[in-house]
């Protein structure tokens, strides 16, 4: 029977029915999501959502992404398809094709991430795409580090191929991979779980097209995005036009970088400008210009409308440039391996440009993600190749503490300590609050924390730590202090934090996570507050007495 609002497949749409429509595609894409990680074999995907699903129109623009979605890939799920399609036009795609690529520069920024399309099809038409994407737990290579001095070291290149040809598995490509990774059941698991998504992802939007009488996502599609492109317009048209800079430093490998960058606004649009960043380096940490777009846009987004669901329209108004060859614009071949740990200073450097003109928006730093790996032998023999996510506090906002131990500005989950325990045979002695990490303020920076693992494999187990705010701490805002340092520590002594190391059996691994910093000044804090922190062993008695003056 046709749906009572199926006449709206034009402009025209009323907002009533453009708002139950559209909320009909997220809540697609939600069930997407839900169907991958059930289905996923590794703790990144199962416990980390380290992931993310969008669909798309017939003509390529992002419609909806996954409510649980890694909110940078709208920035590079469009460009990504883009590319695909170049490869396949989509006049040659047929029902049952799959597209797969992991290139980095097509992709995501690095070879980890697996980039996964169908083509939707409705009556023998092409109506619409369906894609996934997901970090993979290892593809090769040396493994997802920061070690690399060019990408050929850190796994194999996916070239924009089918893994899928009308229904037809790639059996070639399947064994190509099965042959190059550490643990071929969890990586060829995520595939298949990327693969099932997208069928999912394709049947219910053909279910929803069906039910609303909808013989072309395009009027709808655009409709959404200038609904979500009128109101980003409209908040960017309120901050003061003019010239905005910020200069960060942070940590390299020989040395301290810094990144640089210039806002340019006027009117209902920007440009932001990176020229002044570092050059790249011989090192895994490189950022590709299709990362540093995505952490751009997302950063300004959460500036202006982030209430707003992602979708292209919500980027447009916003252009983004970067020197080719500096570290926010890699190119092959260029290691990108731990490209998060330049590229979430993105988020902090536009923060800190904008923060006269929006403070009330803008946040203190935070004491970001952070990432290791794992690599060796599980007590039962089976291959290791694990990554442990650990967060940091989140930078204090105007008159709102930060929370401790939440990653920003990434938002990955902690996989639980007991599947950890079970999937590794590392064993996590102790996980704690560090009193007096959140950098001090009227709104406090949210804690950092302290994990303690305990190799107990039985063998040696290599370790890859891919650490940030190792030296420069994240700072306050507004007269916030702030957070404290990361640490990576091996049996007690500090290790270089995006280095390997090799854990004996026994040994233990202690990371001792960043503070979010601060907002405004510590002295105008309220009272009960600064009792109640006191009271739950967020801060010493000497700091309530010292800084907040208690």
């Amino acid at each position: 029977m046709e749906h009572p609002v199926a006449s709206a497949t034009g402009l025209d749409l009323d907002p009533l029915s453009l708002g139950i429509m559209w909320d009909r595609l997220i809540s697609i894409s939600d069930e997407i999501v839900e169907t991958l990680v059930r289905t996923s074999f590794s703790t990144i995907v199962r416990e980390g959502y380290d992931l993310s699903v969008m669909l798309f129109d017939r003509e390529a623009r992002m419609m909806v992404q996954g409510t649980r979605s890694i909110p940078v890939f709208v920035g590079t799920a469009p460009v990504t398809l883009r590319h695909m399609l170049n490869r396949f036009p989509p006049e040659t795609l047929k029902p049952g094709d799959v597209v797969v690529t992991n290139d980095p520069m097509m992709g995501t920024g690095h070879l980890f991430d697996i980039c996964v399309m169908r083509p939707v099809f409705q009556n023998g038409a092409l109506v619409a795409y369906s894609m996934s994407v997901t970090h993979l737990p290892d593809i090769g290579g040396m493994g997802f580090s920061a070690v690399a001095t060019e990408m050929y070291h850190e796994g194999i290149l996916i070239p924009i191929c089918k893994l899928y040809d009308e229904g037809v598995l790639n059996e070639l490509l399947v064994e190509i991979i099965r042959s190059n990774v550490r643990v071929p059941e969890q990586v060829l698991g995520d595939i298949f779980a990327n693969v099932s998504c997208t069928e999912v992802g394709a049947r219910q939007l053909v279910e929803f097209m069906a039910e609303y009488g909808v013989a072309d996502l395009v009027p709808l599609s655009r409709a959404i995005q200038a609904q979500s492109e009128q109101a980003m317009r409209a908040r960017i048209r309120e901050i003061p036009d003019g010239v905005y800079t910020n200069r960060i430093d942070f940590e390299g490998i020989d040395g301290p970088l810094h990144l640089a960058c210039r806002i340019d606004k006027a009117g209902d649009g920007l440009a932001i400008d990176f020229t002044g960043s570092s050059p790249a380096v011989r090192a895994g940490i490189n950022v590709p210009f299709c990362y540093t777009r995505a952490m751009a846009l997302f950063s300004i987004k959460c500036l202006t409308a982030p209430s707003i669901p992602n979708n292209e329209g919500s980027v447009a108004p916003v252009e983004v440039r970067a020197p080719e060859g500096s570290i926010l614009n890699a190119i092959p071949p260029m290691a990108t391996a731990g490209r998060h740990i330049v590229g979430h200073f993105v988020t902090p450097l536009i923060f800190g440009a904008l923060a006269k003109a929006l403070p009330e928006r803008v946040q203190a730093d935070c004491g970001m993600i952070n990432i290791v790996t794992f690599q060796g032998r599980q007590p039962n023999g089976r291959q290791l190749s694990a990554l442990y996510f650990a967060a940091g506090g989140f930078g204090a906002l105007d008159q709102l503490d930060g929370y401790s131990t939440t990653p920003g500005p990434s938002n990955m989950g902690c996989v639980p300590v007991e599947t950890w325990e079970s999937r590794t045979g590392l064993t996590v002695e102790h996980k704690h609050l560090l009193p007096d990490s959140g950098g001090p303020g009227a709104a406090r920076g949210g804690l950092g924390q302290e994990i303690q693992f305990r190799n107990d494999t039985g063998a040696e187990v290599v370790v890859f730590s891919m650490a940030n705010r190792t030296e420069f701490a994240p700072k306050g805002l507004a007269g916030g202090g702030a957070g404290t340092l990361r640490e990576h520590r091996i049996n007690g002594v500090v290790v270089d934090p995006k280095g390997r190391q090799v854990l004996a059996p026994g040994d233990r691994m202690t990371l001792r996570e960043a503070g979010g910093g601060g907002m405004g000044d510590p002295r105008a804090r309220d009272r009960a507050a600064v009792a109640a922190d006191l009271r739950d062993g967020l801060i010493s008695a000497d700091a309530a007495r010292d800084v907040y003056g208690l």
